[in-house]
């Protein structure tokens, strides 16, 4: 048992490089985290397991069915992609309309951006997927509003588009 302190109270003085290391090899994966207090935690639970006996078979194979048939996952089970009699068993196809993701301060494609700058009346026309100004396709505002002015500006800041009061277009 002072051995299992020893080796946790280790794991305190590790890099976080060092705990990913640590966490591959007692968890055979790497890991997706640099936070140090998780792979700290993580690890030390690991090693006390091991060293305690863990789980017994039967409930470690009642909590992997329990994950398999879990609708929400962080990750697939472990068996997902592997062969076997358990590959695709309970796997759901789910349809559905696609939404497309737009940013709310636009108004809808085909609206007209005005701004008066330098004694003239600038037109930016919203597009599906940028902007239109003189003839010319932009991915941004801010290519937009860098081209009139010469200068970098937030676009959404030069045509009114922020916060309270922001303008209708």
């Amino acid at each position: 048992m002072t051995d299992l302190a020893t080796r946790i109270g280790q794991l305190e003085c590790m890099t976080p490089a060092g705990l990913r290391r640590a966490y591959e090899s007692v968890f055979g994966e790497p890991s997706r985290s640099n936070n140090r207090r998780w792979l700290i935690r993580r690890i030390a639970w690991r090693l006390q397991s091991e060293a305690e006996g863990g789980l017994s078979d039967r409930a470690r194979t009642r909590a992997a069915e329990l994950a398999r048939d879990a609708d929400v996952r962080a990750r697939p089970p472990g068996d997902f992609l592997g062969s076997g009699p358990t590959l695709g068993a309970g796997l759901r196809t789910v349809t559905g309309e696609l939404r497309e993701i737009r940013d709310q301060r636009l108004p809808l494609p085909g609206a007209v951006l005005t701004r008066e700058h330098g004694g003239k009346v600038h037109r930016v026309t919203v597009l599906s997927n940028g902007f239109e100004y003189e003839g010319t396709s932009y991915r941004s505002l801010t290519a937009v509003a860098k081209q009139i002015t010469g200068a970098h500006w937030n676009g959404y800041a030069f045509f009114g588009l922020t916060g309270k009061g922001a303008r209708d277009g």
